[in-house]
This record gives C-alpha cells, sequence and structure tokens, in this order.
C-alpha cells in the first residue's frame, strides 16, 4: 500500500536551453485550472525552473541548477556572492520540499532534453522506488521508454526531481540546445499525459498488478582523450558507435576515433550500455559518455492506501511512541 499522491509538480526550462520543456511548461501553464476547479484527487503546480536562463536561452546562467540539489548544496551558507542558480535551488527546495521532510510534494516530474540518440527515459535515484518504476511500466505499455538508474544516496542526489518524495527526470532526444523540434515535443507531452493518468488511476483506487521491468544502472562515465598539457579533446566518439545509445558496448569495439584518424577501443572488462553518447552540455563535464548495467527488477503490486488505513497507520506510529 502507498499513500495518496496528492501533490505533484511538473517542472521545465531547470536548463533554460532544453527547449521542449520550457515550451511544455508554459502550455501547461495557460491551461492550468484555478485550485477550485482543480481534480479533488490531485494538485499539479507547474513551475519554469530557471527563468534567467531560460530568458537567456541558456543551460544555466552562472551554475548548473540540476546540480545543486544536494543536502550540502542546499543547506550551505549564503551571501551576496552566491551564485544565481543556488540561490534558485534553495528557492526551489522551499516550494517543492524541503528535501526529506513530510511536506515535500508526492512526486516531481522533471523535463530535459539531450542531444543524444537516447529517445524517451526515466531518469530516477532508485530502482526500488515502485511508485516511479510502476509508471515506467504504464508508460512502455503506450510509448517506447527506458528507465535509467543513477545510485546516489539521498543526500548526494543532485537533481530537482531527488527533492519529491518520489521523483525522475523525463529525459528526451535528439534534439539540439537552443532548438525544439516537434515530434520530440509531442513524445514529451505525450509522457507526461500519460505520467498523469497514472497518478489518477493510482489516486481512484486502481491496483497495479506485479511485473518485472529492465532498469539501467549507471556504472561510469568515460572522458574523451585529452591532451596532457592543454586539456583539450584530441579525439571524438567513433563513428561506429556515435547514436549507438543503450546498443551494447563490448569489450575491444571502437569507442574514440582521434583527429589523426586513429581508433581507439574500449578497454573496458565487461560489454555495457553506452548512453548520454556526445552530450552537447557534458563536454565541460569531462563526459564522453555514460556507461550502464542492465537487469531486470520484480515489482510488487500496488494501490493507493484509503484514508482509514492511512489513520490505522498514524494510530499505530502513535502507539508504538506511547510505549
Amino acid at each position: 500500500m502507498s499513500c495518496l499522491l496528492s501533490r505533484v509538480a511538473v517542472c521545465g526550462g531547470t536548463h533554460g536551453n532544453e527547449l521542449s520543456g520550457v515550451y511544455l511548461v508554459r502550455e501547461l501553464q495557460k491551461t492550468e485550472k484555478p485550485l477550485e476547479e482543480e481534480d479533488e484527487l490531485v494538485s499539479v503546480l507547474v513551475v519554469l525552473s530557471n527563468p534567467r536562463a531560460v530568458q537567456q536561452c541558456r543551460r544555466y546562467t552562472e551554475t548548473d541548477l540540476n546540480r545543486c540539489f544536494t543536502h550540502a548544496t542546499l543547506n550551505g551558507p549564503e551571501s551576496d556572492k552566491t551564485p544565481y542558480e543556488i540561490t534558485r535551488s534553495r528557492e526551489l527546495n522551499s516550494l517543492l520540499g524541503p528535501k526529506g521532510s513530510p511536506e515535500a510534494v508526492d512526486l516531481i516530474c522533471d523535463l530535459h532534453n539531450t542531444t543524444a540518440n537516447m529517445g524517451l527515459c526515466l531518469i530516477a535515484y532508485s530502482d526500488h522506488d515502485w511508485i516511479c518504476l510502476h509508471i515506467f511500466r504504464y508508460l512502455q505499455a503506450n510509448i517506447p521508454v527506458r528507465y535509467i538508474h543513477f545510485d546516489f544516496p539521498p543526500k548526494e542526489a543532485y537533481s530537482l526531481e531527488s527533492v519529491g518524495k518520489h521523483g525522475f527526470a523525463i529525459e528526451i532526444g535528439p534534439q539540439p540546445h537552443g532548438v525544439v523540434r516537434s515530434n520530440i515535443y509531442t513524445t514529451m507531452k505525450a509522457g507526461v499525459q500519460h505520467v498523469m493518468d497514472w497518478v489518477r488511476f493510482f489516486n481512484s483506487g486502481t491496483i497495479f498488478e506485479g511485473g518485472s521491468v529492465e532498469v539501467y544502472t549507471m556504472v561510469k562515465n568515460i572522458d574523451y582523450p585529452r591532451d596532457s598539457e592543454t586539456h583539450s579533446i584530441t579525439a571524438a566518439i567513433h563513428p561506429q558507435l556515435q547514436d549507438q545509445d543503450f546498443c551494447l558496448l563490448h569489450p575491444n569495439d571502437p569507442l574514440f576515433q582521434t583527429f589523426s584518424g586513429e581508433t581507439l577501443r574500449y578497454k573496458g572488462k565487461e560489454p555495457l550500455y553506452p548512453f548520454f553518447i556526445n552530450e552537447c552540455a557534458y563536454y565541460e563535464k569531462g563526459i564522453a559518455l555514460s556507461l550502464a548495467r542492465r537487469k531486470c527488477v520484480k515489482m510488487p503490486p500496488i494501490q493507493v492506501k484509503t484514508e482509514l488505513e492511512h489513520q490505522e497507520n498514524e494510530w499505530e506510529f502513535a502507539s508504538e511512541e506511547d510505549e
């Protein structure tokens, strides 16, 4: 049994040049219902996360907002020299959190684009959050989608969706930054609609049966080869690997092609699944691609708790405290 998902946030523009989420949030804000007309089972908050970066059509203005939601960053000191995005992360934490607290929104869906050929993905910090995994399986029945798991402790989870009790990023590509493509936007819009459909089915008491799903757990990142003195890259993603996100990369497969024409091969000891291949925004982060293991995760059935069951749990908790 799981608690009602009464408060859901849909966020876009966390990166100001990822335009599918920017335009979808603006569209949702146009049609956002007044509170008195909202679905009585769920209140949806639509948020433009980084308005200053959106205005400038840049990923960020001073520092990457989507790396500012760790416990340490949210609770650090603040001064007149604090970067805008750190200040904004704390505002969003106040609005949607506080992170890790009972007051946090029940579900955050944060919208992103990638230049990599990844299709539609959900990215989350848990491979046993049954809410997120059941939403993923529901999406799978309607549109092609993958689930990526970043294995970080909650306090070290650095992105916006970690502020909610449950949360994930919807990542979709390929789309150049600063550009909106109709097919990518439409797929993102459909994904968000399916998420909200699932939430309403769940809140109304629908039982979602157990089953299994495939999850890609991130193992490591690989940087580009670089000049030891200038630190400039000396190679690009190999043509045979480019655009092959989620296609198994075997040891000794071509990985990079140097600017002088030499092929550099993957030296790993096991086959892994590449993703975020040649992501434009990750050049500055020293990431040419990420690698993941794929596994099968079994899920239990899930159903919302009734108000009576919720009260009984609170009474049990209270009686345990009295003892």
